[in-house]
Parts: structure tokens; sequence; C-alpha cells
């Protein structure tokens, strides 16, 4: 059984089937003039609440795609991200560099995780 869950007017923001949950691109909701550190912070605390919804954590991740619009803010989005997890729950990761996520949007994660 598939099990959607936060539906947008583009997408589900959470799909779960066989005990893995799939997380639609997620950016933080201040983005004007907020720095990348600032930006992480508030999409691994969404990450936060929406894994908890459906049963899981950031434990749990198993993968994650992180797109950020500027390559030379990356360490500054590394920090943010492995203050967020224990290095034993780092998932499976690639950061892609994009040239637009949207009007002062730097990061949009996805993430799969297990319940």
């Amino acid at each position: 059984m598939i099990n959607r869950r936060e539906n947008t007017p583009i997408m589900h923001r959470v799909v779960e089937h066989n005990g893995v949950v799939y997380l639609g691109g997620v950016i933080a909701d201040d983005v004007n003039g907020v720095s990348m550190s600032e930006q992480t912070k508030q999409v691994c605390a969404k990450l936060d609440k929406l894994l908890a919804g459906v049963g899981s954590d950031k434990s749990k991740l198993i993968s994650a795609t992180l797109y950020i619009t500027d390559m030379d803010q990356k360490q500054e989005m590394n920090g943010v991200w492995t203050s967020w997890l224990e290095a034993q729950d780092l998932p499976a990761r690639a950061t892609i560099g994009v040239s637009d996520l949207g009007k002062d949007v730097l990061i949009e994660v996805v993430v799969t995780a297990v319940v």
C-alpha cells in the first residue's frame, strides 16, 4: 500500500511504501535575505517535523540529495548538516549545484528514510 501525505498543488510532500519514506524537495520557509546556514537549519527543522509525522527521525535517513545554488557555500551548508546529524547516522548523499531554485532559495533537500 502507498500512503501519501502533505498534499501540495504539485506533489505529496511525503510518500510511504513498504516501510520506506520519501520526502519531496524541502526548502526553508524564510528565504528573504537569509544565509545558507540559516536556510539549512530551517530545512533540517522541517525534515525533523516531517519525519516525526510518519514515525521516523533523522537517524533513519538512508539517502539525501542536496541542491544548492552556490557551491562556494557548500562548506557552510556542510557545517549545519553535520551538526544536525550524528556521525554514525550520516546517509548516502549527493550535493548538486544548480543555477536556480526560486527567488532567494539557496538550498533544497530531498531525503529517503525508513520508518
